[in-house]
C-alpha cells in the first residue's frame, strides 16, 4: 500500500449535497474566496522501536514498543508488546543502543518507560534506533522502507511529536497549495500530537465508558485571532483532518497550548469547524463516531457504502473525502 503518485490525484468523496466523486486536485473548486483550510503542522517521530529485555530470569525476550505520548523530558507513556514480558524495574535495550527502564505498567498493553538520556541527543538516539510508526494495516502487509519516511509525513509537517500521521494532510502539494491560495483560500497552521490511542477500536459497550488518550496540542494565539476573525465575518473554517477538528473543537478557537483529549459522538454540538477533510476510516473507532457525529450517521453510512462500492481506497495511504454538516 502507497500513496496515490502525484499526491493531490487521490480521489475524493464529497458529501454534501448528495455524493460526488472528485479528486484532491479539485479541491479549489470546492471552496470559496475567504474560506480558511486549518492544517496540523505535527511532525511524525520515528516511534517505533525494537528491543529485548534485559537481566531477569535468565532470558531476554523480544519487546516492540510504540511511543506514544512523551511526559516530560525522558519519560514516555509507551504500547509493549508483549507487556506481559515486561515488569517495573525492567530494563530494555532497543536496537541502535537505545535504553530505557519500566517506570510503570498500566493496561491494554501500556507502560511507562525512563530513557537515560534527554533533549537533543535523545533525539538522534531515537532518530537511530526507531522506525517510522506506520499503521498495523500497512506494516503487516511489507516491509517499512525509505520512501515511508516522506510518504508517511506531511509537505508542512514542523514541530515533531506525533506517533502517526495526520493522514488528511498526505494529500496535499506545495503546487494544490499555491492554486488554494490563488484562489484566496486563507491557510492557518494549528499543532496536535497524533497519539496511537486516537486510532485504537472502542470496546466499551456504551461510549461514556471509553477512556480517550490525552494529546498534547497548541493553537498560536496570532492563529486563533485570525479564526475569530473569520467566524465575525462569517467566512468558513474547514479542518483538514480529524485531528485539527479535535484542537479546534477543544480550544473553542482560543489560544491553547495543552493536552486534551476531547471525544466527539454523535450528539455533539459543533461549536468551531464548518467543514471536514478527512480519509476513510474503521468503522468501529472514535474516528467514525467524529464523522458520524459531523455529518449523520445515516450520511456517513450511505457515503463509506457508494465509497466501497466504487473502490475508494481506505485508511492513512488512502483516499479522502470532504465533509459538510448535514443541513
Amino acid at each position: 500500500m502507497r500513496p496515490a503518485v502525484p499526491r493531490e490525484s487521490a480521489r475524493l468523496l464529497v458529501a454534501g449535497d448528495g455524493l460526488h466523486d472528485r479528486t484532491i486536485a479539485s479541491l479549489p473548486d470546492e471552496f470559496r474566496a475567504g474560506d480558511v483550510l486549518v492544517f496540523n503542522n505535527t511532525r511524525v517521530i520515528p516511534a517505533a522501536l525494537s528491543g529485548h529485555r534485559q537481566g531477569r530470569l535468565g532470558t531476554s525476550p523480544r519487546i516492540e514498543v510504540l511511543l506514544h505520548q512523551r511526559l516530560d523530558a525522558v519519560r514516555w507513556l509507551a504500547f509493549a508488546k508483549p507487556a506481559k514480558k515486561l515488569e517495573e524495574g525492567d530494563s530494555v535495550v532497543f536496537t541502535g543502543g537505545l535504553s530505557a527502564t519500566v517506570e510503570a505498567k498500566g493496561e491494554a498493553g501500556e507502560i511507562t518507560l525512563a530513557f537515560g538520556i534527554a533533549g537533543a541527543a535523545f533525539d538522534a538516539a531515537l532518530a537511530q534506533a526507531g522506525r517510522m510508526p506506520l499503521p498495523p494495516y500497512i506494516a503487516g502487509k511489507r516491509q517499512q522502507d525509505e520512501q515511508d519516511k516522506s510518504d508517511y509525513q506531511t509537505i508542512f509537517a514542523e514541530h515533531a511529536g506525533a506517533v502517526a500521521a495526520p493522514t488528511a494532510g498526505l494529500h496535499f502539494t506545495p503546487e494544490l497549495m499555491a492554486r488554494l491560495l490563488a484562489k484566496g483560500i486563507q491557510q492557518e497552521y494549528v499543532t496536535l500530537h497524533v497519539g496511537a490511542g486516537t486510532f485504537l477500536p472502542v470496546k466499551a459497550e456504551d461510549t461514556r465508558d471509553h477512556k480517550m488518550h490525552a494529546e498534547w496540542g497548541e493553537v498560536p494565539a496570532d492563529v486563533a485571532g485570525r479564526l475569530a476573525v473569520a467566524r465575525a465575518d462569517g467566512r468558513r473554517i474547514i479542518a483538514v483532518g480529524t485531528t485539527s477538528l479535535r484542537l479546534l473543537e477543544a480550544s473553542g478557537l482560543q489560544p491553547f497550548a495543552g493536552a486534551t483529549d476531547i471525544f466527539i459522538t454523535p450528539g455533539y454540538a459543533f461549536r468551531a469547524v464548518d467543514g471536514l477533510i478527512t480519509n476513510f476510516h474503521l468503522p468501529k473507532s472514535t474516528l467514525f463516531m467524529l464523522v458520524c457525529a459531523f455529518a449523520g450517521t445515516a450520511r456517513m453510512k450511505a457515503a463509506y457504502a457508494h465509497a466501497i462500492d466504487q473502490g475508494y481506497r481506505f485508511y492513512s495511504y488512502g483516499d479522502a473525502s470532504l465533509l459538510w454538516p448535514q443541513a
